[in-house]
C-alpha cells in the first residue's frame, strides 16, 4: 500500500470471456496504487475465473449471464461491503490502460473531483492512432454532445469505461436501479449530474486489439438511441412531466 495514501482503493473488474487478457491487465496494474481488487465474471464459459483466482484476485462469479451493467452493480455492492473509499472500474480485456490508477484516483486523493473518467477523446489523434473505428469516434463525440448540452456536463467521452468514483457517490446514486446492459454507465453520469457531484477526466490512449471486447456497430446504434430516449426522459421528468425512479 502507498503510504502516501489514506483512501482505500478497491479495482473492480467486471469480466465476461477474458481469460487471456486478465493477467496481462493484473501485471500491468502499478504496486502500490490499490489496496483490494475484485472481479466479477458473468458466468463465462471460458478460464477467466481459474485465471483470476490463481492470480490470488478476490473472484465472484454469476452463475447465469446479468449483462454488463448488471455485473458492475456486484463490484460496487462488494466494493462497497468492503469499505472501499475509491473504486475503479478497471476492464480485464485490456482495453483500458491499467498503469493509469494512479492519474484516475488522484482527482479524488487531492479532493478535487468526485468521479473521474478516462476520455480517449481529449486527443482524438491518439483514439484514431489507437484503432478506435471512424463511427465511433464520431457517435461518441454526438453522445457526449448531447449529453453535455442537455446535463450542463463538460465532458469529452461520455462513453467511457474507465472511472473511478468516490465512495460517497455509490452510496448517493441508485445505481441498482440502472440498465443491466451497457446504458449502465451513462445512467450514472445522468444521476452524478443532477446531484451536482464533481466530474473530471484524465486522458487516455485508445486500444483497440482483437482481444478486447468491443460491440458492433447495430448494437452501437441501439445504445445511442437507448441514451438519447433517457436523457429525454429525464428532462421530461425534471419538467414534471414523468417519473422515473432512478432520476430522481
Amino acid at each position: 500500500m502507498d503510504m502516501e495514501r489514506d483512501k482505500k482503493v478497491i479495482i473492480v473488474m467486471p469480466a465476461y470471456y477474458a481469460e487471456k487478457t486478465v493477467e496481462k491487465t493484473f501485471r500491468a496494474i502499478p504496486e502500490g496504487s490499490y489496496d483490494e481488487i475484485i472481479l466479477v465474471d458473468d458466468a463465462s464459459q471460458d478460464k477467466t475465473v481459474e485465471v483470476a483466482q490463481n492470480l490470488g484476485i478476490k473472484t465472484i462469479v454469476h452463475e447465469k449471464n446479468k449483462g454488463y451493467g448488471a455485473n458492475q452493480k456486484t463490484c460496487y455492492d462488494n466494493a462497497l461491503k468492503m469499505e472501499g473509499d475509491i473504486v475503479v472500474m478497471l476492464h480485464p480485456d485490456f482495453q483500458y490502460d491499467p498503469t493509469l490508477i494512479p492519474e484516475i484516483t488522484k482527482p479524488i486523493l487531492e479532493d478535487k473531483a468526485d468521479i473521474v473518467y478516462g476520455s480517449r477523446m481529449i486527443d482524438k489523434s491518439l483514439a484514431k492512432k489507437g484503432g478506435m473505428p471512424w463511427w465511433k469516434i464520431f457517435g461518441n463525440g454526438i453522445l457526449t454532445g448531447y449529453f453535455n448540452l442537455m446535463l450542463g456536463t463538460k465532458l469529452t467521452d461520455a462513453a467511457s469505461g474507465y472511472i473511478a468514483y468516490s465512495r460517497k457517490v455509490l452510496e448517493s446514486i441508485p445505481y441498482n436501479l440502472n440498465d443491466d446492459g451497457f446504458c449502465f454507465d451513462e445512467e450514472a453520469i445522468i444521476q452524478c449530474a443532477k446531484r451536482k457531484f464533481r466530474m473530471s477526466e484524465i486522458p487516455i490512449p485508445s486500444r483497440y486489439e482483437n482481444e478486447s471486447s468491443s460491440i458492433s456497430f447495430n448494437r452501437s446504434v441501439k445504445y445511442g438511441i437507448k441514451l438519447f430516449w433517457q436523457i429525454f426522459q429525464y428532462k421530461l421528468q425534471q419538467i414534471g412531466l414523468v417519473k422515473i425512479k432512478k432520476f430522481e
